[in-house]
Parts: structure tokens; C-alpha cells; sequence
């Protein structure tokens, strides 16, 4: 009972040092006409009188605009997926900032939660370079730029923002790879070439969507010329549900920096065999840090975003035997393992 006790008074201790009770939430201005970036950090700061809320996140431990403290010294910077924002990745956040993580999003043009007029190739090859901006807005805030190094950067990605993290780990797309692939893969790797525009439903109309897909692909995407983006700086990539379908799985056999890979196995989005599968299979130096078995593709959602219907819901909700209270916990705890790794000395 005596150790009990000891081991109780020990955790209540680490609990509440400064910087693990509470987060920072600050917003900083973007670099080159870039949008916002978010950022959630360890902070002395007292939080708010009443929870802060954004789209489907809600916290009482947040300090807005609160003075950030010294953590571990490290700067993550993520992408978010297609029409996404912070507020779908603020339980992971929230934990790597416990952890002593600083972690910012950049607002992606033309693919976020208020504009998706760009949806597609052209943001992806905008992302890795806004991840970049991001990165120089940190350093350039004086309030950050003197608690941390930003030598060892890492990265995360989930979704279009797993396509992100791929190419930051030095992998090189083709709009035209893309093309061939849908060519091939249509009716199996459906919602990857045609989006949330329509579905297939086994009824004699299918062979016109098909076809009408097709065309407006051949029509976009017949472009061969090979995309990449490097950033010295990054240090560790975690790609999680990633479009990869476009990539050159030989310019991931070995990436430039550490790389990681989260799968979902009931993703009917971007179906596993297709884009992470064919990572991880490709890739002979990957970690595959987390399956959800029962998983769709919003399994790495925390939390997932309020008010789903239609086609969308079907894609992102989670599936039946999917425990999201065991499973979004466990992808944090793999996450942030990885990154302390990778990055701290």
C-alpha cells in the first residue's frame, strides 16, 4: 500500500509540472501569403474560465495565445488531409505538446476546411513547400525562436497530408503516375481517382461514371514531370493513410530520413493495398507503427469532425467493431514514440 501511495504521489507530481497540465494554442502569421499556422505547445500560461472550442475539438487544458514554454526543444510540423484543419488532429497535438513537442500546421491553400477549390495535384505540390513556410514562421516568432532547434524537424501527414509527408521523406509524384494507375484500378481504387463526386453502386449506370472519370482524368493528369520537395531540415516523417498511388515506390525504398507508416485496413478511401500497403511493401527501412484492423481511413482522426452525412460519413465514420477509445490513445502513444526516437538525443 506504502509503494501505492508513493507511486500516486510520484505521477500527481509529474502531472503537474509546468507545461504537461496545460497546452498553448497560438496563431501565427504565414510566410509569402500563406494562410495561419497553428500551433500547439507546453506553456506556463494559466488556461482559460471555459473549455476552448473549434469545430468538433474541445479542451479545458488550453491556453490561448499563451506564452510558450521550454519542452523537449523539437519542432513537428503537420499536413492535414483534403478540406481538413488543426482542429481533427488536436488530440494527437494535444499529446505530442504533453510530451514537450512544439507542433504547427500550416493552413493549405485551395485545400482546407473553408476553400477546397484546389483539391488534388495542385495543392499537393504547394504542401511540401508550406510545411517549409511553416517551419520559418516558428523560427521567426520571438517567442518560439529561442526555446527551439530547428536543425531536427519532423513531420507528419494523414491522408493528402500523408502524400505530404512522403514527399518530405523524399519521395518523387507524377500527376501522369496517378493517371496510369486510375487507368488500371478504377473500380477497385475508386474514391482515390474520383473523389467524394460520385460512387459506384453495381448499377447499370457505373460504366458511364467510370467513363466519364476516366476522361476528365486524361484530360488533368497526363503530365509526367516528376515532383519533389527537400527540406534539410527534416529530420522524421510519419505518414499516416497516405495517397500514394502516384509516387515512384523507388524513390521510397530508402528515404532520405526515418520514415513511418500507419495503416487502416478497412480504409475504402484510399484502399491499403494501393497507397500504404504498397509503401510499406516497397519501403525496406519503414516502420509500420500502428494498424487499425477495424479502421476506416478517419481511424487516425482525433477527434473525427462533426456533422457527417452522405458519402463522406461513409468514408471517414468509423466502422462497426472499430474502438476508437483504445485505438486513438495507442496511435498517439506510437506517434510520439517515434518522434522521441528520431529526434531527441
Amino acid at each position: 500500500m506504502k509503494r501505492a501511495a508513493a507511486v500516486a504521489a510520484i505521477l500527481t507530481l509529474l502531472c503537474a509540472r509546468p507545461g504537461v497540465a496545460a497546452i498553448g494554442i497560438s496563431e501565427l502569421p504565414g510566410q509569402q501569403g500563406d494562410g495561419p499556422v497553428t500551433v500547439f505547445h507546453p506553456t506556463d500560461g494559466p488556461v482559460g474560465s471555459a473549455p476552448f472550442q473549434r469545430g468538433p475539438f474541445s479542451s479545458a487544458e488550453v491556453a490561448v495565445q499563451g506564452a510558450p514554454a521550454r519542452g523537449n526543444g523539437r519542432l513537428l510540423v503537420v499536413s492535414h488531409g483534403s478540406g481538413g484543419s488543426p482542429w481533427v488532429h488536436a488530440g494527437m497535438a494535444m499529446a505530442l505538446a504533453r510530451a514537450g513537442f512544439t507542433v504547427a500546421f500550416p493552413t493549405h491553400q485551395g485545400d482546407n476546411q473553408d476553400d477546397s477549390t484546389e483539391v488534388g495535384p495542385r495543392s499537393w505540390e504547394r504542401r511540401p513547400q508550406e510545411m517549409s513556410r511553416a517551419i520559418d514562421a516558428v523560427a521567426a516568432d520571438a517567442r518560439f525562436a529561442h526555446l527551439l532547434s530547428f536543425d531536427r524537424v519532423g513531420a507528419f501527414g494523414m491522408s493528402a497530408g500523408g502524400h505530404t509527408a512522403l514527399s518530405l521523406a523524399g519521395g518523387r509524384w507524377s500527376p501522369q503516375r496517378l493517371l496510369r494507375h486510375c487507368e488500371a484500378h478504377l473500380a477497385e481504387d475508386f474514391h482515390a481517382c474520383a473523389g467524394l463526386t460520385t460512387r459506384l453502386t453495381g448499377g447499370w449506370l457505373d460504366g458511364l461514371k467510370k467513363s466519364v472519370v476516366l476522361a476528365v482524368l486524361r484530360r488533368k493528369l497526363d503530365d509526367p514531370a516528376e515532383r519533389t520537395h527537400t527540406d534539410p531540415r527534416i529530420a522524421a516523417v510519419v505518414s499516416g493513410v497516405p495517397f500514394s498511388a502516384d509516387f515512384d515506390l523507388a524513390s521510397l525504398a530508402r528515404p532520405r530520413v526515418p520514415l513511418a507508416v500507419a495503416t487502416a485496413r478497412q480504409d475504402r478511401w484510399l484502399v491499403e493495398r494501393f497507397h500504404s500497403g504498397q509503401v510499406l511493401k516497397s519501403c525496406g527501412t519503414c516502420e509500420h507503427i500502428t494498424e487499425a484492423d477495424q479502421g476506416g481511413h478517419g481511424a487516425l482522426l482525433s477527434p473525427l469532425p462533426m456533422g457527417l452525412n452522405g458519402l463522406l460519413a461513409d468514408l471517414l465514420a468509423d466502422p462497426p467493431g472499430f474502438d476508437r477509445a483504445t485505438a486513438e490513445p495507442a496511435f498517439e502513444r506510437a506517434v510520439t514514440a517515434f518522434f522521441e526516437r528520431r529526434l531527441l538525443p
